[in-house]
């Protein structure tokens, strides 16, 4: 699993240990974690959320009158490095 699938996951972990329940999917760029919350979650439980989603490299709150609070945060991807970077022609 990549390290941002790996950090995803935990930010999914801590965000259900405070009773959200999460989904986390993997995309080309980055992995995303989404939670559904409830209108009845304390203000001790948003402070812990908002500390969890802070890790995140993005986050927000999507709110609609049909679907409820949507949390999402992103973990991006990093690029692999490799060890030929002068290309070919810088090759001794």
């Amino acid at each position: 699993m990549p390290a941002s699938g790996v950090s995803a996951a935990a930010l999914a972990a801590r965000l259900s240990a405070v009773g959200l329940p999460t989904r986390v999917e993997e995309h080309a760029r980055y992995t995303s974690v989404e939670a559904e919350v409830p209108e009845t979650l304390s203000a001790e439980s948003w402070r812990e959320v908002l500390d969890v989603v802070a890790e995140a490299d993005r986050f927000g709150l999507l709110a609609t009158s049909l679907n409820g609070r949507t949390l999402w945060a992103v973990v991006r991807k990093t690029v692999p490095t490799t060890g030929d970077v002068g290309g070919p022609s810088h090759q001794r």
